[in-house]
């Protein structure tokens, strides 16, 4: 898949490379603005099973 980017993008290896770092920025700056933040409510990550009320085990300050 990547070679089949790098071979459909113009100019020489310096012109490539600088699209191909401005296409992942774009997808990142994607994900990070509209994807994620769509995510996010349907992921469980509000939903945590643990609970502070455990007196033992590891880490309990001993």
């Amino acid at each position: 898949m990547y070679g089949w980017i790098w071979r459909h993008l113009p100019g020489n290896a310096w012109v490539r490379g600088v699209i191909a770092l401005v296409l992942v920025l774009a997808v990142v700056y994607a994900l990070f603005q509209y994807v994620f933040p769509w995510a996010e409510p349907l992921l469980p990550f509000g939903e945590v099973t643990v609970d502070g009320a455990s007196a033992g085990g590891a880490g309990a300050g001993q």
